[in-house]
């Protein structure tokens, strides 16, 4: 896997969804296949561009009119029983809710109520969430939550508009299932990873 600094202007900042078109641009030829990379916004303001952390399976490569790489590294982390490990992560924890409003679906000759994502909004909420996301594979020592504006995009091609609410997790962890660990490294956590969810950097501690 690959860890990048990148660059974007600042106009891409109001629209996180041009923000995701624009990060396929480093990656030519594969803009019919599944996103295979993760990212997070790690500094913006107008004037001064957007600085992010891009994490890809494949290396980006350099394009013209596209996002500056600034640098870049090969990573290939191991992962082993009870080793602990600072994290970051911004993510949008969310819980499903039936909607009687949007009808129904068959699934295996069964009737369901249609759901829907809503935001937990309160910090006990949000660190339940993320302990269930990690139970199959690592344990939380400590953890620092920070809440954060939301975050609104619009799909121009659908005439759709919407919004999202972002957490940042910081912390501790102990690894209990390396593989599982690994694999989750590496596919990211929870929804919205198309608009900046779901990396999760880790360091020694």
């Amino acid at each position: 896997m690959y860890l990048s600094k990148i660059h974007i202007h600042w106009r891409l900042g109001g629209n996180h969804y041009h923000l995701h078109q624009a990060l396929w641009k480093l990656f030519t030829g594969r803009s019919d296949n599944p996103r295979d990379f993760l990212y997070r916004v790690e500094r913006m303001g107008k004037g001064n561009g957007m600085f992010i952390l891009l994490q890809s399976t494949k290396c980006p490569q350099q394009t013209e009119n596209g996002p500056v790489i600034l640098d870049w590294r090969e990573i290939n982390p191991g992962f082993v029983s009870g080793q602990r490990l600072r994290f970051r992560l911004r993510a949008n924890p969310v819980k499903r809710i039936k909607d009687s409003q949007k009808g129904t679906v068959e699934k295996k000759g069964k009737t369901y109520t249609r759901t829907l994502r809503v935001p937990l909004l309160h910090e006990e909420q949000q660190q339940a969430w993320l302990e269930r996301k990690f139970q199959d594979m690592a344990q939380l020592e400590t953890l620092i939550i920070q809440p954060e504006p939301v975050l609104y995009f619009r799909k121009e091609k659908e005439k759709r508009s919407g919004k999202i609410q972002t957490v940042l997790f910081d912390g501790i962890l102990r690894i209990t299932n390396p593989e599982a660990f690994a694999h989750t490294f590496k596919t990211g956590i929870g929804p919205a990873k198309a608009f900046g969810c779901g990396l999760l950097s880790i360091a020694k501690t």
